[in-house]
């Protein structure tokens, strides 16, 4: 669920089959925060939003026990915002993946 711009989730601890697709990706980043469902997408996209509108630096804090998702929460995010700048360059979301998200993603 989202509280203002906060995210609360919970790791459900199995897959859920498209959760964080290339077509979820695309979806995410057609909208704005709180036209969609809660999802990390659309805090990530609020995020990359924000940093092109206000020419300003942002921030993503990730908290939780230990267990909850931290690290692939951070994978994800990471993800949509390679996509991110990848379509702003003008390849499809399709085409995403570089030797520069691989290496941010695999650090």
């Amino acid at each position: 669920t989202n509280i203002g711009s906060i995210l609360a989730s919970v790791n459900p601890y199995k897959p859920i089959p498209g959760l964080y697709s290339v077509d979820a990706i695309e979806l995410y980043r057609q909208h704005r925060l709180g036209e969609l469902p809660p999802h990390i997408f659309a805090t990530a996209n609020e995020c990359y939003c924000c940093l092109w509108k206000r020419h300003d630096s942002q921030c993503v804090l990730i908290s939780g026990e230990s267990g909850a998702g931290k690290t692939e929460s951070t994978k994800l995010l990471l993800k949509f915002l390679s996509a991110m700048s990848q379509t702003s360059l003008g390849a499809p979301v399709c085409e995403k993946s570089t030797h520069v998200e691989e290496a941010i993603l695999e650090s």
